[in-house]
């Protein structure tokens, strides 16, 4: 069925896209009917896809305010006054929610009319609502987060003062090196994929160049829905040129024509940034000294944590539900419209124009030999100097730490990596470095490298709630070990929080392997391994909500 719905929603391509229209639709009835009918797809797929979304249909649907309820926001305990605040000024009916606005440096986040705001935004509100109301440009969010490069000679974080010559180095590439030889540059990097599952960039974009297809497609997945993370949203807003070199190249390279960008719609400010860089480049007319036809197109998401995950992000574009698929086939032989496609986050994307400038033998010797280059690690409110650090690939922990000027509070853990990343004790943060390897041997996972403090005055328990109830509500449905599994977990700690039940070890032990072992994607698979941390190093804050005799059988047989 999914693929009779791409090859539909193909006939009128990037175009006219059907998500976009769906989205333009805002749950309208009629015109819902209306788009099924123009497109030739079922009325009940057309509104079963608006329903997926949170800014579509439903109770979190077309507020006039947007309170942001992600990690960092909770562990700083600052959404409390920002609510008060926003209830000065709009019914409670109003407001809704938004899971991360990537204003994680400062929190106190809120957004309003499709402006972000944050930090001392709040003490505003009254201007920012009166300047709407008289559509006036009086009040703007005046944001501001320290942004430090680690390296000798920055990668990601390095400025592009002549955008002419950034591009004009692809020109010369192209004259002195065939295609083949340029992919084997990339693989000689190293590079591995910067969106978490670290897989070789350079193989993939070789296998999707492989493939006979007259269409092939580049995606840039700018969803970065992981709470905590803004380091895609800097270089989306700073740096957005570098996106566009990455993905012209892996278009060249691999015989694609569009290139499209899925930046998730809580990043306005990333979407008009991309736009003005689009125009910038064609403006250039680059593509006339390279013979060579491609196009660049944002497709906005519309909240849905799940189009993070590459298959659900392709069926978004489609105007399916964004569910997850099972793979093989995996994007590289058939992904957008059922074409080969390459997908890669925006950091992987923006790494390429250095490699090509100053080799790909230079950018190898960054790192620790499987994990090469750099990584930007967005550092939440936590830290004394909070914002986007740029490092070596295994570098210290503890020295990102000490140059981020240690702790505003006192710490017990750091959450890494997103809602799927590990919870690092404060006891391993002298263990660990910044590369997938070492995460991986210590057992947590590196993930987006999003680092949110967990303050000494956070409840584990209530924080594994939080990420509990995130999963449930962001889970696509498709399989039942994340749809149901983070369902009763989320109802196993509230009930046991509220003092109505007591937990499990051995059932919640139980119900953490089924999710593990038999979900679809890393959602359902990925949200045990935080619980499994906490479980680890800091079952003794929560043994009152476990039975007795559960603790004392797991005692019995580690004796």
């Amino acid at each position: 069925m999914s693929q009779n719905l791409a090859s539909l929603a193909a006939r009128k391509g990037l175009d006219k896209n059907l998500f976009e229209q769906i989205v333009r639709a805002k749950g309208e009835p009629v015109r819902l009917k209306e788009i099924a009918r123009e497109y030739k797809v079922g009325e009940a797929n057309i509104f079963g896809a608006s329903m997926a979304y949170d800014f579509i249909q439903g109770e979190n649907a077309n507020k006039k305010a947007y309170l942001c309820n992600g990690s960092s926001c909770l562990c700083a305990g600052t959404q409390t006054e920002v609510k008060t605040a926003l209830l000065t000024q709009f019914d409670e009916s109003e407001i809704g929610h938004a899971t991360c606005l990537g204003r994680c440096h400062e929190n106190y986040s809120f957004q309003i009319d499709g402006v972000n705001y944050s930090g001392k935004d709040i003490q505003q509100i009254a201007q920012i609502v009166k300047a709407k109301s008289d559509e006036s440009d009086y009040y703007f969010s005046q944001e501001y987060y320290h942004v430090e490069n680690c390296l000798s000679q920055p990668i990601l974080t390095e400025e592009i003062s002549d955008v002419a010559s950034y591009y004009g180095l692809l020109v010369e590439l192209l004259k002195q090196y065939s295609n083949d030889e340029l992919l084997q540059q990339i693989i000689d990097s190293g590079l591995r994929g910067r969106g978490g599952a670290g897989f070789p960039t350079g193989i993939k974009w070789q296998s999707c160049a492989q493939q006979e297809a007259l269409e092939k497609y580049i995606v840039c997945n700018a969803d970065e829905g992981d709470p905590g993370a803004f380091s895609d949203r800097y270089l989306l807003e700073k740096r957005p040129h570098s996106i566009l070199f990455g993905m012209l190249v892996a278009g060249i390279l691999a015989g694609a024509k569009w290139g499209v960008l899925y930046i998730r719609d809580e990043y306005p400010e990333s979407v008009i940034n991309a736009q003005e860089a689009i125009e910038e480049f064609e403006s250039l007319n680059i593509l006339e000294q390279l013979n060579y036809k491609f196009q660049f197109k944002i497709v906005r998401g519309a909240g849905a944590y799940i189009c993070g995950e590459e298959t659900a992000l392709l069926r978004s574009i489609e105007g399916q539900r964004p569910m997850v698929s099972v793979r093989p086939p995996f994007p590289t032989v058939k992904g957008l419209f059922g074409k080969p496609t390459i997908l890669n986050n925006v950091e992987t994307f923006a790494a390429i124009h250095w490699i090509f400038q100053y080799s790909p033998q230079t950018y190898a010797a960054i790192g620790n030999g499987k994990s090469t280059g750099s990584k930007l690690l967005s550092l939440d409110s936590h830290f004394n100097k909070p914002g986007i650090y740029e490092v070596a690939m295994g570098e210290k922990l503890s020295d990102v730490i000490e140059k981020a000027g240690g702790f505003s509070v006192p710490i017990k853990a750091l959450h890494i990596g997103g809602p799927l990343g590990g919870l690092v004790p404060a006891s391993h943060f002298e263990k660990l470095t910044i590369d997938f390897e070492s995460f991986q041997e210590k057992g947590f996972l590196l993930g987006h490298a999003s680092i949110i403090g967990i303050p000494e005055t956070q409840s584990i328990a209530e924080y594994v709630y939080h990420l509990f109830e995130f999963t449930a509500a962001e889970s696509c449905g498709k399989c039942f070990p994340c749809r149901l599994g983070a369902t009763r977990g989320k109802e196993m700690f509230r009930d046991a929080i509220n003092q109505k039940d007591f937990l499990n070890k051995q059932l919640l032990d139980d119900l953490l392997e089924t999710m593990e072992k038999g979900s679809l994607c890393a959602l359902g698979g990925g949200v045990p391994l935080p619980v499994k941390n906490a479980l680890q190093y800091f079952l003794s804050e929560m043994s009152e909500l476990f039975e007795a005799e559960s603790l004392q059988r797991i005692d019995v047989v580690e004796a």
